[in-house]
């Protein structure tokens, strides 16, 4: 099975589907009348679209030779189909199983080699993590399949009987926007008791809650505060806070159906703010993990007991973890009180390679003297004293501005990302230029008040595209940035207020709402001219 993200746009997919030699596609009868449509002829090997949602009309200048069907005619003519006579071949643990096209955060994709052994080695790894996993449980799947992180949660139910809920992001919730008002969403329905989130899924809802415990009386916010403290100060000894679940947080509870056990994280680094409000409101268990397509998904997975946040928990049992100097970071595994450097991963879980790719390959895994595979991750890791890794910096985040000082923008990004006034943020900087600058997504109710307080009228656009508008929100990050102990060169100095937001259909995030660094460059460049006071003739 290949695998391929409809968001990453169409000369992505044809390279994907052409680098594979694809001859049949499964997709959905929207992606086949928009996405599909448009490259359907750079695709010379295709032969075969299933449509898994009823039949399409198929268009005047269809390619010839290329037929369309629908889910159910396929399972039609398997059902007539005599399987008695024909010996089916059986895979071999090295056998590939999927080719997974990451959307790297540079350049085209590239298509990940997952064998039946690296699958079966990630979900064992991965299960051994989420305690009394069994028939009674119930997981609602509503990220894409073709992210590493759904593919292996699921594959971990299906191995241990636990049922399936399927949503979709857009229906997920009573607030989601394909709900109609007054309706009841996906999981107040289905009622799951395990849920796999991205953060920006989590920042979302906390966010919301946020807003709405503002919109409070007095009396009740500072209820709500008050049991918010008492609670996370038990936490932390060790106790349970059964009175404050039931009275105070069981409204919160119920936004994700009042059953959730656990609730697993990865995709992107968690805020520790964000972690700490699930665990609180929630009243369960925040698993973090950390993994790459590249490891079939598995890394490491927090304990559920374990209530710190920031950290990614101990490696699997079915791989290795080791940390790798990298001198021009300045990172070094002899590093006191705890050693640093590159996340390197060995183990049955670590891919084959890449597909057609043998260059990049060669530079992203390794092979020791034992025969064990290795994966160079790129990401920056420091083991705590429990045995535990911490993620703290990445190595293409890193660049060294014109003074010689280096910036981790993801560092700074991560420092700003939770303010009540900011969506998205990307931070940006140059060799050549001795300041740091940002693309920031606001938002709108926040920073609508923010102009009221301020006398500016105007509409949304004319609000984002204000120099005053812009100064007044750097004066707010600038706090932030203090307050989270940023060095000074390291503090944005200039910034472009956005009026749309980045979503993966603008090609500016992937699916798992990371940032594109390239496009975001790309689209930005006039921006980023007028920062750094560039004239473009």
């Amino acid at each position: 099975v290949v695998t391929l993200y409809a968001t990453l746009g169409g000369p992505a997919i044809v390279h994907g589907l052409n680098e594979t030699e694809v001859t049949t596609i499964i997709t959905s009868k929207e992606l086949m009348q928009t996405k599909l449509k448009e490259i359907v002829s750079q695709v010379p090997l295709l032969r075969h679209i299933i449509t898994v949602d009823g039949k399409p009309t198929t268009w005047s200048e269809f390619p010839k030779g290329v037929i369309v069907h629908t889910m159910a005619s396929v399972q039609a003519m398997g059902a007539k189909a005599d399987a008695g006579n024909k010996q089916q071949a059986r895979p071999v643990p090295s056998d590939i199983a999927v080719i997974m096209y990451t959307s790297g955060s540079t350049g085209v994709p590239k298509g990940v080699m997952i064998s039946h052994c690296n699958i079966i080695a990630g979900i064992t790894g991965m299960a051994e993590r989420i305690p009394n996993l069994g028939e009674k449980d119930i997981y609602i799947g509503y990220l894409p399949l073709a992210h590493v992180l759904e593919l292996s949660a699921e594959l971990v139910c299906l191995s241990h009987g636990c049922r399936i809920g399927y949503s979709s992001p857009q229906t997920l919730a009573d607030q989601s926007s394909k709900i109609k008002k007054g309706s009841k969403g996906d999981v107040t329905t289905l009622k799951p008791t395990l849920m796999a989130a991205v953060p920006e899924i989590m920042d979302r809802i906390y966010k919301n809650v946020m807003n709405k415990v503002n919109e409070m009386t007095p009396f009740q916010r500072n209820l709500f505060i008050l049991a918010y403290n008492y609670k996370m100060e038990q936490i932390s000894k060790g106790y349970t806070t059964p009175l404050c679940d039931s009275l105070i947080f069981r409204k919160v509870r119920m936004l994700l159906g009042g059953k959730i056990r656990i609730l697993l994280c990865g995709g992107a680094p968690l805020s520790a703010a964000t972690q700490r409000f699930m665990n609180i409101c929630f009243c369960c268990p925040v698993g973090q993990g950390y993994g790459l397509t590249e490891s079939a998904g598995a890394g490491t997975i927090t304990e559920v007991w374990d209530y710190t946040t920031g950290r990614v928990g101990a490696p699997l049992v079915c791989c290795e973890i080791k940390l790798m100097n990298w001198e021009e970071g300045g990172y070094y595994n002899t590093d006191k009180p705890y050693p640093r450097g590159e996340i390197l991963i060995g183990g049955q879980n670590v891919t084959v390679g890449y597909y057609k790719n043998e260059l990049r390959t060669k530079k992203d895994f390794t092979i020791d003297e034992n025969g064990q595979r290795w994966l160079h991750t790129g990401d920056i890791g420091e083991f705590q004293q429990d045995g535990c890794l911490k993620i703290i910096d990445r190595k293409k985040d890193l660049v060294k501005l014109q003074a010689g000082e280096y910036v981790s923008l993801g560092k700074v990004e991560a420092a700003l990302k939770n303010l009540p006034l900011v969506d998205n943020i990307c931070a940006y900087a140059s060799s050549f230029h001795s300041y740091v600058i940002g693309f920031v997504v606001p938002n709108q109710k926040e920073l609508a008040e923010l102009a009221r307080k301020k006398g500016f009228k105007g509409t949304w656009e004319e609000i984002c595209n204000s120099p005053e508008m812009e100064k007044e929100v750097l004066k707010v990050l600038a706090e932030a940035a203090m307050a989270a102990n940023l060095e000074k060169f390291e503090i944005p100095v200039k910034i472009r207020l956005s009026p749309d937001p980045w979503t993966p259909e603008t090609g500016l995030v992937t699916d798992a709402f990371k940032l594109k660094r390239k496009e975001l460059t790309a689209f930005y460049q006039t921006d980023i001219d007028r920062m750094y006071g560039i004239n473009v003739k």
